[in-house]
C-alpha cells in the first residue's frame, strides 16, 4: 500500500513566489523509494499559527500518513517550524529527529543547530526537516528507511517482522 505524504514548506519567500520550492522537490523525489505518494503540497509563511493550522488540518483529514515539512527549523526569530509542530503534537519521536542530527553532524556541526522534531498526531507522523536542499536530502537519507514501518504502526499493522 502506498504511502501517502504531505509536504509543507516553510517560507516566507517561497509562500510570496519569490523563491522556488528546491527542498519540496527534492522531498518528492526521494519519497518515490519508500512508495510514497504525494497527496498534499503547500507552501506557508514562518507563522507559527498557519504552520500548526495546516499540520493539524492534514493530520485530523485522516488520509495524511506523513508529512514532511522543509525550512524554520533553525535559531532565527522566525524560524518557528518545531514549536508549531509540538502546538498539534500528541506524541513526540525523539529518534528520528536524532539520526538526522547525527548524520549531519558527519557533514558540518550547523546540524546540531537544527532544532527540527519528529512527532505523531493521531495516525499521522510528522517529521521536520531542515530548509536547504542539501539538508533535506541528507537528513530524509538518515530516515527513509525506517518511515514504511512507523507509518504501518500507526495503521495498527504491529506485527514483529525480522530486520534486515
Amino acid at each position: 500500500m502506498a504511502i501517502r505524504v504531505g509536504i509543507l514548506t516553510i517560507s516566507d519567500a517561497g509562500s510570496r513566489g519569490e523563491r522556488d520550492d528546491t527542498s519540496g522537490g527534492a522531498i518528492r523525489e526521494l519519497v518515490v523509494g519508500i512508495r510514497g505518494e504525494v497527496a498534499n503540497y503547500a507552501i506557508v509563511p514562518d507563522e507559527r499559527q498557519v504552520i500548526a493550522a495546516r499540520l493539524a488540518e492534514w493530520c485530523d483529514a485522516g488520509d495524511i500518513d506523513l508529512i514532511l515539512t522543509t525550512g524554520g527549523t533553525g535559531l532565527s526569530a522566525r524560524d518557528v517550524t518545531p514549536e508549531a509542530t509540538l502546538d498539534v503534537t500528541e506524541r513526540v519521536v525523539p529518534g528520528i529527529a536524532e539520526a538526522m542530527r547525527a548524520v549531519g553532524l558527519r557533514n558540518t556541526q550547523h546540524a546540531m543547530l537544527s532544532r527540527g522534531v519528529a512527532v505523531v498526531r493521531g495516525s499521522t507522523l510528522i517529521v521536520n526537516l531542515p530548509g536547504s536542499e542539501k539538508a533535506v536530502r541528507e537528513s530524509l537519507a538518515a530516515v527513509l528507511g525506517v518511515l514504511p514501518h512507523a507509518v504501518e504502526l500507526l495503521r495498527g499493522q504491529t506485527e514483529h517482522r525480522a530486520q534486515s
